[in-house]
């Protein structure tokens, strides 16, 4: 066993057999060495190999993971389009904690937020896409958007978020997004129409291509209209632009569910942005703290009385601008008023003139005095700051004006202030700072506006235009708050008999206030004349379908 010769240990040592000794002994210790460093070795790598292992386990169940959750969410999604995440579908998902339904009220208490389950998504078969844009001020575009939301609806389209007028008087670059919360507005008729913000890529190319086809639709059309007329072009052009959407849908005579939809768009899906929202609390928070307070929409700005031609009360030079604004002869045919050299040598009138000389504004000589007695005039400054007193409105009362400036300025407004101290406009309650990113943006201003007008104690419009009416109907729909619709034609005719002493201050006031007793905004239907849309009761200053009535029997008075 210990003779001559060498054992071969594989992968240790090489050891030779030799006499037994010291020399045998430190070879066994060396075999010993060896066989130690062996077993070591053979730990390292059985430890690499187990944390290899483990990072391929953990790395394999995360893929494997990762591909069961997106095969149910894709599973889920086909099923019932309920659950689909925002980057999938582009509404909030089901497990999102969403906002209450909005109060009537911008003052109603913090509720707790609660999981909503939007309805599913209305299944249609598209006839093709509907695409608008806009003309005129906030209000008259608002109305626009519930009656094409209508329209689309009723023809089976895909609606794209509406443009919004950038060249009117006010030139306002405000899109869709920047005045109305357009997530919330397409996500609250989803099971109505189909809105998408925009085109998709393949049909924009068509637009490019000049692929569509583009049209005004006639004012005060019924929904067969829609059907029999712009039906046809959608399915064949498979996109229509409709590029005038002003009172393009009657007042009367649709179906209900058609007139029920404008009332859920313009009082459920129309919300101004969050900025927008929380910005008129601040204002109506502070107007409460000093009790009641009443909005006054005092129409009495410059583009209003260019337009109408009213000028009742203004300087000669006063008038001679407002007309000057109103006809485009400058500007479209050469400059030819009796100041021909005044305005040829100074470029600052020059440009004036063009800059407020606008084309659409029809061409036109206007009898300013005529106008106001047939009570188609707004009210001046001094003019409303009589109405009130007439009607005894508590000289401490915070009046906020509802306008843009007030054409004349101080001057035009001392009479009101010296009657009513307390006036207040959105730039006085505010700081600069507040209203920078509103500035430039009249559309965004008048929003502020319009939501301080719905909850004041009393809104009163010194001219019926289309914030008026919108306004009026939607504090109808809140509960028929408190509207002052004024008589104008008999108010300048009281009014101009009280400043010639052909009647005292007591006569005055008592004829003003009976003359205003019934013109509150009460529950009223609204007045149909039949081949004369124009002249009826507008569907958004009283739309009755939608209200719902203080007493039980649900009967409307008389106009």
């Amino acid at each position: 066993m210990y003779g001559g010769g060498a054992i071969w240990v594989p992968g240790m040592c090489k050891l030779e057999r030799s006499a037994p000794g010291s020399e045998y002994e430190e070879r066994q210790t060396c075999l010993k060495s060896c066989r130690e460093g062996k077993a070591s070795v053979a730990v390292q790598r059985f430890k690499g190999a187990m944390v290899s292992r483990s990072r391929m386990k953990l790395w394999m169940i995360r893929a494997t993971t990762t591909i069961l959750l997106w095969t149910c969410v894709v599973q889920l999604t086909a099923l019932g389009e309920l659950w689909g995440p925002r980057v999938l579908k582009g509404w909030p998902s089901c497990f999102t904690l969403l906002d209450s339904p909005p109060s009537p009220t911008l003052n109603h208490p913090p509720v707790i937020a609660q999981k909503i389950v939007l309805p599913p998504k209305r299944v249609y078969k598209n006839n093709g896409y509907l695409m608008v844009s806009c003309n005129g001020g906030l209000n008259q575009m608002r109305a626009a958007i519930c009656d094409m939301v209508a329209i689309a609806r009723y023809l089976n389209v895909t609606l794209i978020i509406p443009e919004l007028d950038k060249t009117s008087f006010w030139s306002d670059p405000s899109e869709f997004q920047d005045i109305f919360d357009v997530d919330h507005f397409i996500t609250s008729l989803r099971d109505e129409v189909r809105i998408l913000k925009e085109l998709p890529p393949r049909l924009k190319q068509r637009i490019e291509l000049g692929m569509y086809h583009s049209l005004p639709p006639i004012s005060w059309s019924d929904i067969s209209y829609y059907k029999n007329q712009i039906l046809p072009l959608i399915q064949k052009h498979k996109i229509v632009h409709l590029n005038k959407t002003d009172s393009r849908l009657a007042n009367n005579g649709l179906p209900m569910e058609i007139q029920k939809l404008r009332c859920r768009t313009n009082y459920a899906a129309l919300r101004f942005t969050p900025q927008i929202e929380e910005l008129g609390r601040r204002v109506i928070s502070m107007l409460h703290r000093n009790g009641p307070f009443l909005v006054l929409h005092l129409r009495y700005e410059m583009d209003m009385l260019a337009f109408s031609g009213c000028t009742h009360g203004c300087t000669v030079e006063e008038a001679e601008e407002l007309t000057r604004m109103r006809l485009n002869v400058y500007a479209c045919k050469g400059i030819s008023h009796p100041y021909d050299k005044l305005h040829m040598f100074d470029s600052n009138i020059e440009l004036s003139i063009y800059r407020y000389a606008y084309p659409w504004w029809k061409e036109k000589v206007i009898d300013s005095d005529l106008k106001r007695k047939d009570g188609l005039c707004p009210l001046t400054p001094e003019e409303t700051a009589l109405m009130l007193k007439a009607l005894d409105i508590d000289p401490s009362t915070t009046i906020y004006i509802a306008a843009g400036e007030i054409y004349g300025g101080a001057r035009r407004m001392a009479s009101l202030t010296a009657a009513y101290p307390n006036v207040v406009r959105k730039e006085t309650l505010l700081e600069p700072s507040d209203l920078r990113f509103f500035q430039n943006h009249s559309s965004q201003m008048a929003a502020l506006d319009y939501l301080v007008s719905l909850e004041s104690d009393i809104f009163i419009p010194t001219y019926d235009g289309n914030m008026a009416k919108v306004v009026e109907g939607h504090r109808r729909y809140l509960g028929f708050r408190k509207t002052l619709l004024l008589d104008r034609k008999l108010l300048v005719e009281l009014i101009d008999q009280y400043n010639h002493d052909y009647i005292n201050w007591d006569e005055f006031s008592s004829s003003v206030k009976a003359a205003h007793e019934n013109r509150m905004g009460k529950p009223v239907r609204r007045r149909v004349i039949m081949d004369r849309p124009k002249e009826e009761d507008y569907f958004y200053s009283n739309p009755h379908e939608c209200l719902i009535l203080p007493f039980q029997d649900q009967n409307f008075s008389s106009q």
